[in-house]
């Protein structure tokens, strides 16, 4: 039977699962998709798109009266916004979320890696980082809440490890998490800064030997410990007018343990 034949066909009334009722009476608090694959736009500092793919979840709560949801619909709801996707529409694609599935709450979570083009400090030559940030949208009746995460991989040097060595001191790659709440939006960029300005050194992608041995030079003039490293940014966090909740973590991943070190600060909501 080709395609023709079969749309010609009557249609049998399909069963709708999902709308049977559940004796169990338990609400479910999330429920959809994740991992879903999406194009997505970020305004970036300079007023300029850039475009990257992010990594999504689509999220409602469920009556305990109903037995399931309508996972097509988040699709749905995603795609309807094809390729323009971005913070300014998170609010409008948790509504219609919430509309689509009869649900008190929503949430959005969105996964992706951002892009800086970084001058290397001496030489200025330049290279491509990556940072992973995520934008965790949710939204409670009419009520909508915003949380940005950025981590930021770091350079820290032992303070102990320099002041105990006749020469030399070991240092690591650490990666820094910031997540924030604010009452305005906080650009990526000045969050990064924010967290390189706390380390020992920031990282590049591209060095030359005379950029090299600066920020050798640099981090060694600049040791943190992971306790250190949190503080600073919450100092930070806390001199910013427009941030009202963040929590910042940080993880040494030490180059003579084997082990992590790990220090995480959060201010009250």
């Amino acid at each position: 039977m080709d395609k023709a034949e079969f749309s010609q066909r009557p249609v049998p009334a399909l069963a709708d699962c999902q709308n049977q009722p559940d004796s169990r009476q338990l609400r479910i608090d999330k429920v959809g998709v994740k991992g879903l694959l999406h194009p997505i736009e970020v305004l970036d500092r300079a007023m300029e798109r850039q475009s990257t793919v992010a990594k999504c979840s689509l999220l409602v709560d469920l009556p305990k009266d109903f037995k399931g949801t309508h996972m097509s619909r988040f699709v749905e709801v995603l795609n309807a916004h094809g390729r323009m996707v971005n913070v300014e529409n998170l609010p409008a694609m948790l509504h219609e979320l919430q509309k689509k599935l009869q649900a008190q709450v929503a949430h959005i979570v969105m996964e992706f890696p951002y892009f800086i083009e970084k001058a290397a400090p001496v030489t200025g030559a330049k290279g491509l980082v990556d940072y992973q940030v995520t934008f965790d949208a949710a939204a409670h009746g009419k009520d909508v809440t915003f949380t940005v995460t950025v981590t930021v991989p770091v350079t820290t040097l032992c303070p102990c490890s320099k002041a105990i060595s006749a020469y030399g001191a070991h240092n690591q790659r650490g990666y820094v998490t910031l997540a924030l709440r604010s009452v305005r939006p906080i650009w990526i960029e000045d969050m990064i800064t924010m967290m390189e300005e706390s380390a020992s050194s920031e990282v590049y992608s591209l060095l030359k030997r005379p950029d090299e041995k600066f920020v050798t030079e640099h981090a060694f003039d600049h040791p943190v410990f992971v306790e250190d490293l949190v503080r600073n940014v919450a100092l930070r966090c806390n001199a910013h007018p427009d941030i009202t909740w963040y929590r910042v973590e940080a993880e040494n991943m030490e180059s003579i343990h084997n082990h992590s070190a790990y220090a995480c600060i959060e201010k009250p909501a």
